[in-house]
C-alpha cells in the first residue's frame, strides 16, 4: 500500500517545471516560513509569562519530536529513501545513506504545528495545512514513503501531548 500511495505522489513529479518548484519550495523552504511566523508570533506577545511558556512548549516538543525520539526510532531501524530503494534522482538533493523513517521533517512541523494550535486555533490550522504540505512535497520529490510523513506527524503529537503535560501545572488535590 505504501508503494502504490508513493506512486500516486510522486507521479505528479517531472511532469510541469511550474508543479516541480513548487514541489521544491514547499519540500525545502516552506518550513522556514512557518519557523519564523511562529518566531515573530511567539516574540510579539506581550505578557512575558506566556511568552516564555511558548517558547518552552515549542523548543521542548520540536526537540522531544526530532531531536529524540525521530533519532532513537531510525537507530532502532534504518529505511532506505525511495529514490535510493527504487534508483531515481530525487526533486531535492539528499543523503541516500540517511534514514528516511520517520520523517524529521513531519515530526518537527507537525509538532510546530500543534504547539501552535495549542496556542492560537485559527493561526495553528494554517501551520497544520503547512506541515502537511510539506510531507506531501517531500513524498511527491522522491525523499519520503507516505508512512514516513504520517509516523513523523504521530511523532509530533505524542511529543506535543507528553512535553505539554509535563510543563502544564496539575491542580493538587
Amino acid at each position: 500500500m505504501d508503494l502504490s500511495v508513493f506512486n500516486a505522489i510522486h507521479g505528479i513529479a517531472g511532469q510541469l517545471g511550474i508543479l516541480d518548484a513548487l514541489i521544491i519550495f514547499c519540500a525545502k523552504y516552506l518550513g522556514y516560513f512557518l519557523i519564523l511566523g511562529a518566531a515573530i508570533f511567539i516574540y510579539r506577545e506581550k505578557d512575558w509569562h506566556k511568552r516564555f511558556y511558548y517558547f518552552a512548549l515549542t523548543a521542548l516538543t520540536i526537540i522531544v519530536s526530532r531531536g529524540i525520539l525521530t533519532e532513537t526510532i531510525r537507530f532502532l531501524y534504518f529505511r532506505a529513501r525511495p529514490f535510493a530503494a527504487m534508483g531515481f534522482q530525487p526533486l531535492v538533493n539528499h543523503s541516500a545513506a540517511a534514514a528516511s523513517f520517520p520523517s524529521g521533517h513531519a515530526a518537527f512541523y507537525f509538532a510546530l504545528a500543534l504547539v501552535m494550535i495549542s496556542i492560537d486555533k485559527k493561526r495553528g490550522w494554517f501551520y497544520l495545512a503547512g506541515a502537511a504540505l510539506i510531507g506531501l512535497a517531500r513524498v511527491a520529490a522522491g525523499v519520503h514513503w507516505p508512512s514516513d510523513i504520517l509516523a513523523g506527524a504521530i511523532t509530533g503529537l505524542v511529543s506535543f501531548f507528553v512535553v505539554e503535560w509535563a510543563l502544564v501545572p496539575r491542580q493538587r488535590k
